[in-house]
């Protein structure tokens, strides 16, 4: 069996949110929980986790200068909100608590303007250091401090964002001519207050005020209570270094993951991409996002390969905390051997196909495969339309049941599907197979199925929440990556758990049936790190 692993794809936002683009996004109320049916562990193989959804308190004005003084002021404001959320999640057990990116000073700064935000940061492979006891330790370092004594007065490991600085010298061919190097840090507190470890954003998303580090950081901390973790921000998530490389190490079995995501449906939901990046490599990903529901960002979550607690709001501008129960020892869900109950008859004709092998052109204007199944009777127009700002090329799924292909430079995508009852909307079976270069240039091979926003073609690709479309389907492809992740998102921002997932006959394949409600989204999102 062929390992499958999914990695999260986030393209930019809308061209109104041009300054805005740190991004996630998701649109349900409360805390929603999905999971099918799994064995129940004890309470010792099982550890208390929170993330907390931040409406961050913001500067009015991002581009002007200020002091230290009246910037700490406004970070205490967020810190004063953290302090509350802490002292919550105590009370309820909690052992590891994860904060957003860009939480406490904000964002849209310019290098200069964020100047006063950041603290000092030494080194913890370098300093081992207790903020909140050893406070006069270091220069500017208010807000490791306040963090370092949250994390004491919790009893628990503490997850946090916040702007850094390190001075450096003009012998160092990287130093910037200002003399400093300035980071988007994530940082880790134990539950004694000790600087753990430190993690600087790698793959930038439009952030001018801070740099890139010279080399990459892979950061795995260890715990008492769930052994290792790995660490990293957002935008991230989609680049090999440093997600993919911390995942080769086979104990990282959780990933702590602060995030400002701005929404992008159909395919870059902050919660679309938090549950596959979860299920695609078998780990529990703990995932703290920003809330600001005007800039499309919402969307944290806990999740697990066979389940998952997320919070979505495009309603209320108020913060939420999700706490949960997390297996140390996560179940995975990848490969036909995971199936539940005996083989259905869609599963049946999925394998048949795959088994004859019909010979397909690999032309996007010939969508019929020699030998074909039955349901091949009219060949359905093939059309284009943009979806994520790359031109996909697709075919209508019409009628209750049918079986499609259609292909784009040497990727083909199949579909097997049965529809209880037709519902009056569109839906469309795509495929893109190329370089992505919209607010990001990253290599992506897509096979989805999507509910579009209208009855015409040119609308397949737009932002669609509610959909009453009921599906059992197989979706595959000839995938020339290994690098691919599952999404599977329903009408009110629901998330749903593939009934199969992973590699059959060289092909990629999904497959799902008994919906809870309508389809929005199915996919397959691969990467291709190579060709970037």
């Amino acid at each position: 069996m062929q390992t499958l692993f999914m990695v999260c794809i986030m393209s930019g936002a809308g061209s109104q949110l041009a300054l805005f683009l740190f991004g996630c996004y998701v649109v349900a109320l409360g805390v929603h929980t999905e999971e099918p049916r799994v064995a129940q562990h004890s309470e010792a193989e099982h550890y208390v986790a929170a993330v907390y959804e931040h409406q961050s308190i913001f500067t009015p004005s991002p581009l002007a200068l200020v002091g230290r003084k009246q910037a700490l002021d406004l970070m205490n404001q967020n810190l004063d909100i953290y302090e509350q959320q802490v002292m919550t999640a105590a009370q309820k057990g909690v052992q590891i608590i994860v904060f957003p990116e860009d939480g406490i000073h904000g964002f849209n700064f310019t290098r200069t303007s964020v100047y006063p935000f950041l603290d000092f940061m030494p080194s913890p492979q370098l300093v081992r250091w207790n903020p909140c006891l050893e406070p006069h330790r270091f220069n500017d370092t208010e807000v490791l401090q306040r963090l370092s004594c949250m994390a004491i007065k919790g009893n628990m490991f503490l997850v946090a964002n916040l702007g850094t600085k390190q001075p450096c010298h003009n012998n160092d061919p990287g130093c910037p001519h200002d003399g400093r190097y300035q980071f988007n840090t994530n940082v880790v507190f134990s539950n004694n207050g000790t600087l753990v470890d430190r993690y600087r954003k790698h793959n930038l998303y439009f952030e001018a005020a801070f740099d890139t580090p010279l080399k990459v950081d892979h950061i795995i901390f260890d715990t008492p209570f769930a052994g290792k973790f790995g660490i990293f921000t957002c935008f991230d998530i989609l680049f090999f270094d440093p997600a993919i490389r911390l995942l080769r190490d086979s104990e990282v079995k959780h990933v702590v993951y602060p995030t400002a995501w701005m929404n992008q449906l159909p395919l870059l939901a902050a919660i679309q991409i938090q549950r596959a990046f979860a299920i695609a490599f078998g780990i529990n990903l703990l995932a703290a996002n920003i809330h600001h529901p005007s800039l499309g960002m919402t969307g944290s979550g806990i999740h697990s390969p066979r389940k998952s607690f997320w919070h979505h709001d495009m309603e209320n501008a108020t913060g939420h905390l999700i706490i949960a129960q997390v297996a140390r020892n996560p179940l995975g869900l990848i490969g036909p051997e995971n199936a539940t109950g005996k083989m259905n008859p869609s599963r049946s004709k999925f394998l048949e196909i795959l088994a004859g092998d019909p010979y397909c052109e690999k032309d996007a204007q010939e969508v019929h495969c020699d030998g074909a199944t039955k349901w091949n009777m009219n060949t359905p127009p093939v059309f284009h339309s943009e979806m994520m700002y790359d031109n996909f090329t697709l075919v209508p799924v019409w009628g209750k049941e049918g079986y499609l292909r259609v292909c784009a430079n040497g990727l083909c995508c199949y579909l097997l599907y049965q529809r209880p009852t037709l519902s009056k909307e569109l839906y469309a079976l795509g495929v893109f197979d190329g370089l992505h270069t919209v607010h990001g240039t990253y290599y992506v091979q897509v096979c989805a199925l999507v509910k579009c926003g209208g009855l015409g073609f040119n609308t397949c690709g737009q932002e669609i929440t509610e959909a009453t479309g009921i599906f059992e389907f197989h979706l595959w492809g000839n995938f020339s990556t290994s690098y691919i992740f599952p999404l599977l998102l329903t009408s009110g921002m629901s998330l749903e758990t593939p009934d199969q997932l992973g590699w059959e006959n060289d092909y990629s394949f999904l497959s799902k049936s008994g919906l809870s409600s309508g389809l929005v989204t199915a996919a397959l999102y691969g990467r291709l790190y190579e060709r970037d």
